[in-house]
């Protein structure tokens, strides 16, 4: 399978702090083994302490003796290709968010109660306006792009000089 786009970009600007978020990929880890909830939190605490391949050995040994093994087939192939964005237990010696409830709180913050008010309707150019600004806002980079686009809008145009043949 080719790489999603997001994580090609992304890699370009951090190749080794990577990772897929820690809940979406215990939802595979579920929809794997749905019937049996102890399996499940057995190895979603390995996953997040030991390591993803002891998960892709136990989904392995699951595939192998498992009635619906396509389900489990999809999920193991899913755990082999991102087992290098799994390295939840570094991450966290790290001091680094594993799962992405801090990006969707900010998106909340940041969107969703802008851009939902009471009443309110947007176009997209209004709306990218608004969250643009917004957004320079909480940064607190508002001041510097503000003199950027002062700058870039006040320019004049070189002098064009014209001779007389």
């Amino acid at each position: 399978m080719p790489t999603a786009p997001n994580w090609t970009f992304l890699e370009s600007l951090s190749p080794t702090e990577q990772a897929v978020d820690y809940w979406h990929s215990c939802q595979h880890l579920a929809a794997a083994h749905a019937r049996n909830p102890r399996w499940f939190e057995t190895y979603r605490d390995i996953l997040r302490h030991d390591g993803v391949e002891k998960v892709i050995r136990a989904l392995r040994y699951l595939h192998d003796t498992a009635h619906r093994a396509g389900k489990v087939e999809r999920e193991l192939a899913f755990f082999r290709k991102n087992r290098k964005r799994m390295r939840y237990r570094a991450l966290k010696d790290k001091r680094l968010a594993i799962g992405s409830g801090v990006v969707e709180a900010a998106n909340k913050m940041l969107i969703t109660q802008r851009m939902k008010r009471s009443g309110m309707r947007w176009r997209i150019p209004g709306g990218q306006a608004v969250l643009t600004f917004r957004a320079l806002i909480k940064s607190g980079r508002f001041e510097s792009a503000w003199e950027a686009m002062f700058n870039a809008a006040h320019r004049r145009p070189p002098q064009m000089t014209t001779t007389a043949p």
